[in-house]
């Protein structure tokens, strides 16, 4: 097995990761990332991204993240594709195993993994995403301006969502599987003082319908068995993320979502030399922008902490 000894070792291939290895490139670090099974992250699936300052005319998700990547690379950061199989954190230097044929040795190291939304499993969700299905109301419902959209999921994540898209689209369906919201009190509230917004009890999604212009409806069961179909321009899961954590979460602390905790406004873990930036521990903005600044803090903390260490 080769094995190799560095500074900073960058887990993750998104805004976060690529902005760690711009900062990391930057401060002398040497950084080597590993993109991981889907370089670029969740923005590669997003057709035109317009809330990311600096983009008069908004820019698509890929050549974004490609941008990004070329940036880190031409500043000297080691931008490599591979997947991390396991990890050793009980001790430093910290070790880590590529696609089980390379051990690296990392006196500090960045978890960027991201978090990936919950889908239904459907097929014809798969066939449309990105197309009207999406994941992120924030993110896409701009799309949606005087349209009709549907939320699915009975939590506050759904309700927020709901709510948001109810400034913008002309009619919300919320496709709720119960006859109760899970949302706290207060969200529930929002929800059934928004006019636009209808509740659909006692439902669940059989099928996305659309053609080739995209998302043109769904199809529903409720409870009883009766099937029925609504019009629509957009599909939104709002059903919660998942954090890619799995590998680390023996060491670092996780809540009880699994997203990774850190330290105040730091991104600094629970072990010292450890630090976690974007998705993975954000379970609340999940935003492109707020992912690249916390990559910008954890390269900071990690140059901080070299320093303290005298390893720089």
């Amino acid at each position: 097995m080769e094995k190799e000894h560095l500074k900073c070792l960058i887990i993750g291939g998104g805004p976060a990761g690529y902005t760690a290895a711009v900062y990391a490139s930057r401060s002398g670090l040497a950084p080597v990332l590993y993109e991981g099974i889907q370089p670029g992250g969740q923005l590669t699936t997003t057709t035109e991204i317009e809330n990311y300052p600096g983009f008069e005319n908004g820019i698509s998700g890929q050549v974004l993240m490609d941008t990004m990547k070329a940036q880190a690379i031409r500043l000297g950061a080691d931008v490599r594709t591979g997947t991390v199989t396991s990890a050793d954190l009980s001790s430093r230097p910290f070790r880590i195993t590529v696609d089980e044929n390379r051990e690296i040795e990392a006196e500090t190291l960045i978890i960027a993994t991201g978090a990936v939304a919950k889908y239904l499993g459907l097929p014809s969700e798969e066939k449309f995403r990105g197309m009207g299905v999406s994941a992120c109301a924030t993110c896409d419902g701009f799309f949606y301006r005087k349209k009709t959209v549907a939320v699915v999921g009975g939590g506050d994540t759904a309700c927020e969502e709901a709510t948001y898209l109810a400034t913008i689209c002309s009619k919300v369906y919320m496709i709720v599987r119960r006859d109760v919201l899970r949302a706290s009190a207060a969200m529930q509230e929002r929800v059934m003082n928004t006019p636009n917004i209808e509740i659909l009890w006692n439902s669940n999604t059989l099928e996305v319908l659309g053609d080739d212009s995209g998302v043109t409806g769904a199809r529903l069961v409720r409870k009883d068995g009766e099937e029925y179909e609504i019009a629509i321009d957009g599909f939104f899961l709002a059903i919660g993320h998942h954090p890619n954590s799995e590998l680390f979460s023996r060491w670092v602390n996780v809540d009880s979502e699994g997203y990774i905790i850190t330290e105040g406004k730091t991104s600094r873990t629970n072990v010292e030399g450890v630090f976690a930036a974007g998705d993975v521990q954000d379970p609340l903005y999940r935003q492109a922008v707020t992912a690249a600044a916390s990559g910008c803090r954890a390269a900071l903390d990690a140059e901080k902490f070299l320093i303290a260490q005298n390893l720089i």
